[in-house]
């Protein structure tokens, strides 16, 4: 996909800091003389840190100056600007970059959405100004409210008729960002067998459950889509092998979002499917990949093979109620969650699942984990789940 930074060239006119007047006359400032020199100031702080860059320090300096000059039309305009700008470099970082230095604070959409904020204001004040349209229709886009953003700029056509500015966003652009962006919702939503929008994190099982804090900008955004779509992400490691993102991963599904006051993100996930990365690139700041899901070798019914497979199941179900018993006994209360799940257990009757559950009532170092995701063997699985079930047994009794 395109993303908004695509047509970003064309907004290039809109996207600027520009310059607070300096006005000798007082009855000109609206204002005491030392306040307004301070306002300037500050506004000249804001343009010198957006032409540097330094989008977060721009932003802090117009917020200065729009508290001691509320509704200054240039003020909020560049600071619009400036908000647009972050949302865009956001977007734009690589994964890569993320991956080796995360980032905190506000994700790309709530900064698109202050900049429609401010870019509403300046209207509000003054609906004859064309740079004010441009910013409402950019801020729109950032938030992929297309049909909006369209009218945003036809509406400033209508304050603007000559606006060369308004009319190429319009003819050349609009139209294949708003396609190119529902192509790919569609594909993410819908088809999404062979798409997976990647949470680079830690090595997921099937059958696992955990809660997680999103707090990175990237996958905010990444977040606010899914839950907007199936409700489901894949979640992969860095392999420390290679040092680069895991060849394989778990398909896990949002049970419970609570989006926070500060913009981070609470959630529940269960693992569920396994797939295999096929190749993968940066969307928005965050991994998207095309994969093929993962099952283990299929044992023809009725062939000794399998019935061998489903009494080890058997045997092992009973094993670890047993061992679940035990470590209820000998443990204590505030250790006894990853124990108390016997009910969730599924029946041998599947042994794929079957043996990741089993798995998950260990503690496993990430290389023993992702060795598991990707075998292909259940009873394989079973038999190295045994064997560790049967060391951490002997470690509780030591406890």
């Amino acid at each position: 996909m395109a993303s908004p930074g695509a047509s970003s060239s064309s907004f290039s006119a809109a996207l600027v800091a520009e310059d607070f007047p300096l006005v000798e006359r007082e009855e000109e400032m609206g204002m005491a003389p030392d306040k307004y020199r301070e306002v300037f100031d500050l506004a000249q702080r804001g343009a010198r840190a957006f032409r540097d860059g330094r989008f977060d320090e721009a932003i802090s300096f117009y917020s200065k100056a729009q508290n001691l000059r509320s509704g200054d039309p240039i003020i909020l305009s560049n600071r619009s600007s400036a908000f647009c700008m972050i949302s865009q470099v956001l977007r734009e970082r690589s994964a890569a970059d993320s991956e080796y230095q995360p980032l905190n604070g506000l994700d790309p959409t709530t900064h698109a959405e202050l900049a429609l904020k401010d870019a509403e204001k300046v209207l509000a004040i003054d609906s004859s100004s064309a740079r004010s349209y441009v910013l409402k229709a950019y801020a729109l886009i950032l938030l992929e409210r297309y049909q909006e953003a369209r009218e945003a700029l036809l509406a400033g056509l209508q304050v603007d008729p000559l606006s060369v500015t308004l009319s190429n966003i319009i003819q050349k652009h609009f139209p294949e960002e708003y396609a190119e962006r529902k192509s790919e919702h569609e594909t993410m939503t819908y088809a999404g067998v062979d798409l997976m929008p990647l949470f680079v994190m830690d090595v997921v099982l099937p059958c696992q459950k955990m809660a997680l804090n999103i707090f990175e900008p990237r996958y905010r955004l990444m977040v606010r889509r899914i839950m907007e779509g199936n409700h489901r992400m894949g979640m992969v490691a860095i392999d420390s092998a290679t040092g680069t993102v895991a060849d394989c991963g778990c398909e896990v599904e949002i049970l419970e979002c609570e989006p926070l006051p500060d913009g981070r993100f609470y959630l529940e996930v269960e693992g569920s499917r396994r797939f295999r990365i096929l190749r993968s690139w940066d969307q928005d700041g965050y991994r998207v990949a095309e994969i093929e899901w993962l099952q283990d070798i299929s044992l023809p019914e009725g062939s000794q093979e399998r019935k061998e497979l489903m009494e080890r199941a058997n045997a092992a179900s009973e094993l670890a109620r047993t061992y679940i018993r035990r470590a209820r006994e000998i443990t204590r209360p505030v250790r006894r969650t990853r124990h108390l799940d016997l009910e969730s257990m599924p029946g041998p009757q599947d042994p794929e699942k079957f043996s990741f559950w089993l798995v998950n009532l260990i503690n496993l170092r990430p290389s023993d984990k992702l060795d598991l995701l990707r075998l292909r063997d259940t009873r394989e699985r079973i038999s190295r789940s045994l064997r560790l079930l049967g060391d951490a047994e002997q470690i509780c009794r030591v406890q």
